[in-house]
């Protein structure tokens, strides 16, 4: 394959690793101090370096920018080197509490592999290394004497931070009990076990070379693959402990977003929400979630005065006996007594009598009569009327008649709310409860 020709195996690992990076960003802008933000961001960022650096159209690319022979070689190598300190220094910050020791140590590993990286670059300006090569540079230029040292001291540099790190992720396993820090270490170990291999068959064919046998294609292909391998699966394990959380705390608040539209589309009947500002169509996901979940409750404490405690309970036995679980019971009693709230909210009140229409006629004449008129007896409130006229307990008005029962309190917990909401449109499942909760003629009466 042609050198400027992108490979495969190289670009997609890349472009998903700069995808992460991109994602990372608005964290890192917004807590660029917390180490462990600056810690992955890094990672990221070198981790998608080295990808894209290290593929052969990569590597002609820097040399033929710079117009330098081999210039990607220590070019490739710091950047890998860095990304095996930057690995290090995340197991360390991951594996041990925040403390002195700890930042000593961080900053002892940057300091070894900032010697390593300036090292790199000596050792290839002193080598004579005229003639580009982009696939076989190890095994080419092996015995090169600044060279040699230039190839033994990224491959030693890598060996040992893979070395190093499978021993602290393997003595500290153990006592993870995160399930997404626990599959992050998995990849980890993978990971740094794929980088030995790549390890053992770059030594394996360098060495060989110094004894006159040419083993060229343990590092031209073998190497390669598991050199992907290694760079892959690391970045999985950093990404997934911190990824893993967001995404399943995302699906959970869709799930729960989703759920929660038939109730607050019933609710909407009452009248406004408490909080009437308007979130955007591309507003984060959990700010769409607290004001759904803020309207329902704003509707169910307008219905308050509605919601009937004998229809609730009754709905929560007749459900219960049904052979329902405890939770889907408690949403068909909360649907059946928000339902019979609703229709109760928009039965009308006594209405006042029709206004005639007057005509072309004369007014007919009458002698007003001298005795004062006879005192009309008082209009008795209807229920209608009560509950439009008295104050809800928390100050506002009444939507519609009131119930003779204690009113029930609906909604206490979220699980609960978007039980009620999950069956609130399931006939087949409340409507049984209700034809046996509720008069049938209460029901025909107002649907």
């Amino acid at each position: 394959m042609s050198p400027t020709i992108p490979h495969l195996p190289y670009a997609v690992p890349a472009v998903l690793l700069a995808l992460a990076l991109a994602l990372k960003t608005p964290t890192f802008v917004r807590a660029w101090k917390d180490p462990d933000v600056r810690a992955t961001t890094l990672l990221l960022l070198l981790a998608a370096a080295v990808f894209v650096s290290v593929s052969p159209a990569g590597i002609h690319g820097i040399n033929t920018a710079t117009g330098v022979p081999n210039i990607a070689a220590p070019w490739v190598y710091s950047l890998l080197t860095a990304f095996c300190g930057s690995c290090l220094a995340m197991v360390v910050t991951w594996r041990d509490e925040p403390s002195p020791r700890r930042g000593r140590t961080i900053r002892r590993i940057w300091l070894i592999y900032t010697g390593i990286v300036v090292a790199l670059w000596i050792t290839f300006l002193l080598a004579d290394v005229p003639d580009e090569r982009v696939q076989d540079l190890d095994t080419y230029y092996a015995c090169e004497p600044w060279m040699r040292w230039h190839i033994l001291l990224y491959l030693l540099a890598h060996m040992v931070s893979a070395l190093v790190a499978a021993y602290l992720i393997w003595t500290w396993t153990s006592r993870v009990r995160d399930a997404w820090l626990k599959a992050g270490l998995v990849f980890l170990q993978a990971g740094y076990a794929f980088g030995l291999v790549f390890d053992i068959a770059k030594f394996a064919a360098v060495g060989a070379r110094w004894t006159g046998t040419d083993w060229d294609w343990l590092s031209t292909r073998l190497a390669p693959p598991f050199a992907i391998l290694d760079a892959t699966l690391v970045g999985i394990g950093f990404i997934v402990p911190q990824a893993g959380p967001f995404l399943e705390k995302w699906t959970r608040d869709r799930i729960s977003f989703h759920r929660l539209r038939p109730l607050e589309s019933a609710l909407r009947v009452v009248g406004p929400s408490a909080a009437p500002a308007r979130v955007g169509r591309f507003a984060p996901l959990d700010l769409k979630l607290l004001q759904r979940r803020q309207r329902i409750h704003d509707g169910l404490l307008r219905l308050a005065p509605l919601l009937d405690e004998d229809v609730w309970q009754r709905s929560y036995d007749v459900a219960r006996a049904a052979g329902h679980d405890e939770r889907t019971a408690l949403g068909i009693a909360g649907a059946v007594t928000v339902r019979a709230a609703l229709t109760a909210a928009r039965t009308p009140a006594a209405q006042p009598p029709a206004a005639h229409t007057p005509t072309a006629q004369p007014p007919a004449t009458h002698t007003p009569s001298t005795q004062p008129p006879s005192p009309q007896p008082p209009a008795t409130p209807t229920p209608g009327d009560r509950a439009l006229s008295d104050p809800a307990p928390d100050g506002r008005r009444g939507v519609g008649p009131a119930r003779s029962a204690d009113p029930v309190r609906i909604g206490g917990d979220e699980d609960e709310i978007e039980a009620i909401s999950r069956v609130f449109h399931r006939a087949r499942i409340i409507d049984p409860v209700r034809r046996r909760v509720i008069p049938e003629e209460s029901m025909s009466t107002h649907v």
